[in-house]
C-alpha cells in the first residue's frame, strides 16, 4: 500500500534521477505549511547549483518534470524557493479503499529478529514512587509498546538500588526513632512508611549540623562528622561485610518497599519481565573492578581507592571503589550491564531510561565499558529526559517536598469524578463502572500530560491541566474516540464492509485533511520508534483528532443524504477511532466505553 513516505520517497528519486545526482544526497521534502496550497514542498536551495537558474524558475521547472513523472500530484504551485506540490484528490480515495483492506495499519507485521532491553523506574527503597518517577515509568512503558510495534521483541526491566548509604540512612532513622512502627501499626504503605524514616534522618542530621558548627566547625566538616551519618556510613560497611542484624533489618524493611511498590505499579498498569537489584550486580561490579584493578585497565591511590583513568577522554577520573571498600553506583552499574547481557547475550542494545541529572555517569559507564573491551558497550543507549519540576520549583525527596505517585493518581482520579458527575451522562451506571472509567480517564490525563513533551525538555506540571475535555490531553482524545464509536453505534455494521461508489464523492478539504492524517501514521510510529519519541505519536493523536472534529462539525454524519458519501464518512470515522485507539495504547492509555 502506497503511502506519503513512499511517496516522498519516489518523489526524492525522481528529484535526484532529475538532476543525475548521487543517491547519497538528501533532498528536503516537507508537509506544504498551512498557509499554502499543497501537500508535500520540495526545498530548492539546495538544488540551484546543479540547476544553474533562480529558485523560482529552478522550482517551475522541476514541479512540470514531476507532473509528468509522477502520477500522484495533479498541480503545484511556487512561492519563491520551495516547490508546493497537490496531491490528486483521486490518489486520496484509492489510499483509503486500500486502508481499509489492511490490519494493525501503522504496525510492523514482519518480526525484525532483534531483541531490546529497556530499563524503567529503577527505583531507590528509602522512599516511594513519586511524580518524577512517573514520568520515566511511562516514558520507558510507551517505548516498549513503539519498539514491538516496530517488529522488535522486547524485555521490560529495572534495577532496584536496594542497597547504599541513601538505604541505611532510613534504616538507621527507622532503628533510632520507629519504636517498631510496621506498615500496620500505622496504616501506611510499606514504601510510604520507610520515606517516611528517610525525611527523619535528614531532618535530624540537619540538627547536628546546625550543632557542630554552633561549637566552632564549618559547614563542610560540620556535615561529615554529623554522628547520624557517620553511624549510616558505619551500617554501610558493617552492611557490606554481612553483619547478620544489620542484613535482617535491611530485607524487612525493603519487603515492606516492595509490597508498596508492586501496589502503585498494578495501579498504574505497569509490569516488569525482569528485576535486577543492585545488592546482587554489585558484588559482579566490585569483581570486575578488582579484575580491572589486576590487569592495570584500573589504578588504586594511596587510601586504597580503586579509580579509572579516563584522561585519554578528556574525563575526570571515575571512583569505583571507595577507600573503606564500599562499591559506588558505577560498581553496580557496570555488574548490571554484564549481567544483562550474559542473561540475554542476543541483546541488540539495552536502554537506560534515567533522568538527565545522570547523563555524565552514563557517559562515563560506556567508556568504562569500553575500556574494558566488552564489544556490545556501543550498543547501550542512555535515554535522557528533563526533569519534571511543580510550578514552586524543583521537589527533593529527602526534603519530603515531592508529589507522592500514589496521592497524585487519587487526585486525578477525584477529577475525573468530578468533572463526569457535573456532565451527568454516567448516572444510570453502577459505582463500579464509574469507577472503572474515572481511572481510565484520570490515569490518561496524567500519561498524556507527562508524555506529550519532548523527553529531552524539562517540564512543569500542574494537574489542574491534566484533566480537560477541550484542551491538549488524553480525556479529550478519549472524548473524541467515545464519541465517534457512539456515533457508528447507530449504523448498520455491514456498511463498513461494503463496497463504495467512488465516483460519486466529492472529497472536501476537511476530509482530505483527516485522509491526510492518517497517511502520515505509519510514519510517525516509525519515527517515534527510531526516535524513542512517544511524544511524536502523542502530539500526532491530537492533532488527528483536532482534524477530525473539525471535519465532523462542518459535515454531519447523520444529515448527509448522498448514501456513498455518507458510508464513506462513517468508514472514515471507523478508522479514525481505531488509530486512535491503537495509537492510545501504545501509550499505555485505556479507551473507556462512555464518558
Amino acid at each position: 500500500m502506497i503511502n506519503i513516505s513512499k511517496i516522498k520517497d519516489a518523489l526524492s528519486s525522481a528529484v535526484l534521477n532529475y538532476y543525475n545526482i548521487d543517491s547519497k544526497t538528501t533532498i528536503v521534502i516537507e508537509d506544504t505549511k498551512k498557509d499554502f496550497e499543497g501537500d508535500l514542498t520540495i526545498v530548492v536551495f539546495s538544488l540551484l547549483k546543479y540547476s544553474k537558474k533562480s529558485p523560482e524558475d529552478s522550482a517551475k521547472i522541476l514541479g512540470g518534470y514531476l507532473l509528468n513523472e509522477l502520477d500522484f500530484f495533479e498541480k503545484y504551485n511556487v512561492v519563491k524557493g520551495f516547490l508546493n506540490l497537490s496531491i490528486k484528490k483521486s490518489y486520496w480515495l484509492d489510499f483509503f479503499n486500500s486502508w481499509c483492506r489492511e490490519d494493525s495499519y501503522g504496525f510492523v507485521k514482519k518480526p525484525s529478529g532483534q531483541l531490546y532491553m529497556v530499563e524503567y523506574s529503577s527505583p531507590n527503597t528509602n522512599k516511594p514512587l513519586h511524580l518524577g518517577h512517573l514520568r520515566n515509568i511511562f516514558l520507558g512503558d510507551s517505548v516498549v509498546s513503539l519498539l514491538k510495534a516496530a517488529g522488535h521483541k522486547v524485555v521490560k526491566t529495572q534495577i532496584i538500588n536496594d542497597r547504599g548509604i541513601h538505604i541505611c540512612k532510613s534504616m538507621l532513622a527507622w532503628k533510632k526513632f520507629g519504636n517498631e512502627e510496621t506498615p500496620e501499626s500505622s496504616n501506611l504503605k510499606g514504601d510510604h512508611l520507610v520515606g517516611k524514616y528517610y525525611v527523619e534522618f535528614d531532618r535530624y542530621y540537619k540538627l547536628e549540623v546546625e550543632e557542630l558548627m554552633g561549637q566552632g566547625l564549618s559547614e563542610k566538616e560540620a556535615k561529615l562528622r554529623a554522628p547520624l551519618l557517620l553511624e549510616a556510613q558505619e551500617m554501610l560497611v558493617n552492611w557490606e561485610n554481612g553483619d547478620q542484624e544489620i542484613r535482617t533489618l535491611w530485607s524487612k524493611m525493603n519487603n515492606w518497599v516492595y509490597d508498596g511498590f508492586e501496589q502503585t505499579y498494578k495501579n498504574f498498569g505497569v509490569s516488569f519481565d525482569q528485576l535486577y537489584y543492585e545488592s546482587n550486580t554489585y558484588q559482579l561490579g566490585k569483581e570486575v573492578v578488582k579484575k580491572g584493578l589486576d590487569n592495570n585497565s584500573f589504578y588504586s591511590k594511596e587510601d586504597g581507592s580503586i579509580w579509572c583513568d579516563l584522561s585519554s577522554e578528556k574525563i575526570d577520573d571515575k571512583l569505583l571503589s571507595r577507600s573503606d571498600g564500599t562499591s559506588v553506583y558505577m560498581t553496580q552499574d557496570i555488574g548490571t550491564a554484564i549481567q544483562r547481557f550474559r542473561d540475554y547475550p542476543k541483546l541488540s542494545g539495552v536502554i537506560y531510561t534515567v533522568g538527565n541529572e545522570q547523563n555524565h555517569h552514563f557517559k562515563v559507564l560506556f567508556k568504562i565499558l569500553e575500556k574494558l573491551k566488552y564489544s556490545w558497550a556501543q550498543n547501550c543507549f542512555h535515554l535522557s529526559y528533563g526533569m519534571v519540576e511543580l510550578p514552586d520549583g524543583k521537589m527533593k525527596s529527602r526534603e519530603g517536598t515531592v508529589v507522592d505517585a500514589d496521592e497524585l493518581l487519587d487526585s486525578v482520579i477525584f477529577e475525573a469524578k468530578s468533572l463526569t458527575s457535573e456532565r451527568g451522562f454516567l448516572e444510570e451506571l453502577s459505582n463500579k463502572e464509574v469507577e472503572d472509567i474515572c481511572q481510565k480517564i484520570g490515569l490518561a490525563g496524567l500519561k498524556y500530560f507527562l508524555l506529550k513533551v519532548d523527553p529531552k525538555k524539562k517540564m512543569s506540571f500542574d494537574p489542574k491541566e491534566t484533566i480537560d475535555l477541550s484542551g491538549h490531553t488524553g480525556p479529550f482524545i478519549q472524548y473524541t474516540y467515545v464519541r465517534i464509536n457512539s456515533l457508528l453505534k447507530k449504523f448498520d455494521i455491514s456498511i463498513l464492509s461494503s463496497d463504495l461508489n467512488f465516483n460519486s464523492i466529492e472529497l472536501s478539504d476537511k476530509e482530505i485533511a483527516v485522509l491526510k492524517s492518517i497517511a502520515n501514521f505509519p510514519e510517525v510510529m516509525n519515527q517515534s520508534a527510531k526516535q524513542l519519541s512517544p511524544y511524536l505519536l502523542a502530539n500526532y493523536l491530537y492533532s488527528l483528532v483536532k482534524s477530525y472534529n473539525s471535519f465532523y462539525q462542518e459535515f454531519p454524519i447523520l444529515s448527509e443524504v448522498n448514501k456513498d458519501c455518507k458510508n464513506f464518512r462513517i468508514k472514515l470515522s471507523k478508522l479514525v477511532s481505531e488509530i486512535i485507539g491503537s495509537g492510545m495504547r501504545v501509550l499505555g492509555i485505556e479507551m473507556p466505553k462512555r464518558m
